[in-house]
Formats: structure tokens, C-alpha cells, sequence
């Protein structure tokens, strides 16, 4: 009985440790420095630009590099964002999202937006 006592015991505390959350959202109380202006480096076919941003990290902020991220056919990518809400500032974490694509950034998707690839655009 003691044996199994153990056992049931040592598969619980195994399955309470688990792989972090990729989407984790991070409440702070604090609120984040002005984002950094990061000089972005000439387009990557296949891949997609992520801005640098802010990043909670013990009890600090920590600044993030933006960086090209490889490119998922049919999915947007969403960037970590800060937001306050009651005094306190929550982070949501970067994901992926199926969804139609928005080349230009302008938040017309691709199949709405006229000019899809406008590099001019406001």
C-alpha cells in the first residue's frame, strides 16, 4: 500500500510539471517603456518581420530584438502587446493564427485589399 502510495504520488507531481505556455499572459504593474525605433533590415522571401519589443523577465523589462521569423502558409502572425487594464499592464504572448494574410500591413486583408503588395501604403 505504501508502495503505491508513493507511486500515485510521484506520477502527480510528474504530471503537474508541464511544458511553459507559448501564449502565457504576463500581468504587471509597471508600465513598459516606450518601444525602442529598430532600423529594419531588407525583406526575407519566406519569412516575416517581427518588431522588437518589450519583454517581462524576473522583475524587469528586458528589451527583444525584432527578427525574421519563417513564414507560415495561411496563418498571420500576432506580435506580444502590452495593454493596461485596472492599473495593471497585461502581456499577450506571439502566436500564430490561421487567417487570410495582409501583405502590407495596411489591415485590409489580401483578398479585400485592392493593392494587396502596396509599399506605399499609409
Amino acid at each position: 500500500m505504501k508502495k503505491l502510495l508513493v507511486a500515485a504520488m510521484l506520477a502527480g507531481s510528474l504530471g503537474t510539471v508541464a511544458a511553459p505556455a507559448s501564449s502565457a499572459i504576463i500581468v504587471v504593474r509597471q508600465a513598459p517603456p516606450a518601444p525602442r525605433t529598430e532600423a529594419v533590415p531588407a525583406a526575407r522571401r519566406g519569412h516575416v518581420w517581427v518588431p522588437g519589443h518589450w519583454d517581462w523577465r524576473g522583475e524587469r523589462y528586458v528589451w527583444v530584438k525584432g527578427n525574421y521569423m519563417r513564414e507560415r502558409r495561411s496563418y498571420m502572425y500576432d506580435q506580444p502587446s502590452w495593454e493596461e487594464r485596472d492599473g495593471r499592464w497585461h502581456r499577450t504572448g506571439d502566436a500564430w493564427r490561421r487567417g487570410n494574410r495582409d501583405n502590407d500591413g495596411d489591415g485590409v486583408k489580401n483578398r479585400d485589399d485592392n493593392r494587396p503588395n502596396n509599399p506605399n501604403r499609409n
